[in-house]
């Protein structure tokens, strides 16, 4: 039999770039596709799998990402990201803007760009890397909740509309994991990032990733359909134990 392949989105770092080299561990060819294409190759060099560049905001470069896969068993949108900390009344709407283009219209283009060949893969699935911030809401997240559940939503409705199709559907919802995200958050400011970490032990990328590869590793007929990890510290989008 020949093997099943994997396609990662958001693969040059971080959760991506984990899920990636956890996939491949499992037996899956790899295709990783992201817009930095020095670290992408890089990862894909490191896990044998193959790097195609990708903006999921931008529907040429999906179709053209789209048009290289040429198989697909299993999809993980992994690209997005949150930007700022502002509150309602001080929102810059542009940054809301990004975040509701990457989060969910970049996740919407991918799947349906690649949804035929799930489906014809006989054994398809969409994993879909969320955030506790789509389930709980917090002061100063407003756009990146707001973006994050409407991701859930889509990430729900496309497993009612799929049923009865071979195309499984999960959602992977992290709470506190140390990568780039917060120093993207906050625009570079490393203090800033590092602050958000302070005083507990936070996930890394490798934890989701696990969680990833274990769920595209069931049998055909298991669909997982929600899972919510966090760090023993943290109980809540905002409720965190910190070691003084």
């Amino acid at each position: 039999m020949s093997r099943k392949t994997a396609v990662v989105t958001g693969a040059s770092s971080g959760i991506g770039a984990a899920t990636a080299r956890a996939l491949a561990g499992a037996g899956f060819d790899v295709v990783l596709g992201a817009r930095r294409a020095d670290r992408l190759a890089e990862v894909a060099a490191e896990c044998g799998g193959t790097a195609l560049p990708l903006d999921v905001t931008d529907e040429a470069s999906v179709a053209d990402f789209a048009a290289a896969v040429e198989r697909c068993d299993v999809l993980v949108n992994n690209a997005g990201g949150a930007f700022g900390l502002d509150s309602i009344a001080g929102a810059d709407l542009d940054a809301w803007q990004r975040m509701y283009d990457v989060n969910v219209l970049g996740t919407a283009r991918i799947t349906k760009a690649l949804l035929p060949k799930l489906v014809a893969s006989g054994d398809g699935q969409v994993v879909v890397i969320g955030s506790i911030a789509g389930h709980q809401p917090y002061p100063g997240g407003g756009g990146y909740n707001a973006a994050k559940h409407a991701e859930a939503a889509i990430t729900r409705v496309l497993r009612m509309e799929l049923l009865g199709e071979p195309v499984r559907v999960c959602e992977v919802d992290p709470g506190m994991v140390e990568t780039e995200f917060s120093l993207v958050r906050f625009e570079g400011d490393q203090g800033r990032a590092d602050a958000v970490y302070a005083g507990m032990t936070p996930l890394v990328a490798a934890d989701i990733a696990d969680a990833v590869a274990w769920v595209a590793t069931r049998p055909a007929h298991v669909n997982i359909d929600q899972i919510t990890i966090t760090p023993r510290d943290q109980a809540g989008a905002q409720l965190v134990h910190r070691r003084q």
